[in-house]
């Protein structure tokens, strides 16, 4: 599995706090800026919890890169009091910004910990930010007077589309009173996908598999991720885009079956890119494979493989991978 799901563990004073909610923000306190601001409150439904804000969080902590580099991309590094659980190096551009703000824990904090914090909003990019057995569940974050959003893609309606990364941008800036700088990342990201479809114009898609991990089976990308959209536009077919869920196991046997022309690999954790290109090139059941045989990989950190702001430009680093000539 994919290390970003291991879950540090919580301690008993974080639980006997959140139980209590004791130790959630301080009473309303005025917004930093000192006014609620046009579009409050606003009510925003998400994953089944319906929250109603009354002006835009300014102590907020968000949680799993992702998250972290949305906020960012909105300019909202004033309103933040944390942050945790990076999988790779914070984006150049917004390096500055993430400096100044505290890091509360390499992976997930402690209930403890985290209401130390003082939050008034907790943004999580996975399910597991949010882990009832850790005591970090949404409900008993609202019961410590907290509220909390979690990516769109961590409960999808359907198979995650483009348009999800557009509602997931937009749902934080009105969350944060900052509708037009939503807009205006977006026009950005999506001038960058606009780029690369117009370099693919008439290519031949690459068939192609995305190894995440695994070694008795192999971890892959199905069909209801953001991923099998992202693979879509760079000009490839995802050979699993069958398998019912945003990633899953198969067999090797399976991948050489289907005989991809090129491997994804997905870069993050301990396990070095290199390592998992040697698993891949000594695995006996996958010698007759193009990909392998041809020894042709792509590489793209997890990171950007998941529904935040990276999007577009991993879109774009496939597409150069997948179609070197489309790109000089």
């Amino acid at each position: 599995m994919r290390i970003k799901r291991r879950l540090p563990l919580l301690s008993a004073l974080g639980t006997a706090l959140l139980a209590a909610g004791c130790a959630g923000p301080a009473p309303d306190r005025p917004a930093s800026a000192g006014s609620v601001g046009e579009g409050f409150p606003a009510t925003v439904a998400n994953c089944g919890v319906k929250t109603t804000y009354q002006r835009p969080p300014h102590r907020a902590v968000s949680l799993n890169q992702h998250a972290t580099e949305v906020m960012l991309a909105l300019g909202l590094e004033k309103s933040m009091v944390g942050t945790g659980y990076l999988d790779d190096a914070i984006l150049p551009e917004y390096r500055a910004a993430y400096d100044g703000i505290k890091v509360l824990s390499k992976e997930y904090p402690s209930a403890e910990v985290l209401l130390a914090a003082e939050p008034d909003f907790v943004y999580g990019g996975f399910a597991t930010t949010f882990d009832e057995k850790e005591g970090r569940s949404r409900d008993a974050l609202a019961k410590a007077g907290v509220n909390t959003h979690l990516n769109i893609e961590e409960c999808p309606s359907g198979p995650v589309r483009m348009a999800a990364m557009d509602e997931e941008v937009r749902t934080v800036a009105k969350i944060f009173g900052v509708p037009d700088r939503a807009e205006a990342q977006l026009k950005k990201l999506h001038g960058t996908l606009d780029s690369v479809e117009a370099g693919l114009k008439g290519v031949q898609p690459v068939k192609l598999f995305v190894y995440d991990s695994g070694d008795k089976t192999a971890f892959t990308a199905g069909g209801k991720g953001i991923g099998n959209e992202m693979i879509e536009r760079a000009g490839g077919v995802n050979l699993f885009a069958d398998v019912d869920k945003a990633f899953g196991d198969v067999s090797f046997e399976q991948v050489a079956e289907r005989a991809p022309d090129v491997v994804v690999i997905y870069d993050y954790g301990d396990q070095p890119v290199e390592d998992k290109k040697k698993f891949l090139l000594t695995n006996p059941a996958l010698k007759d494979v193009p990909a392998i045989k041809n020894q042709r990989f792509a590489v793209l950190p997890l990171s950007s493989t998941v529904l935040g702001v990276r999007v577009p430009s991993a879109v774009e680093s496939l597409a150069r991978q997948l179609h070197p000539g489309r790109f000089r």
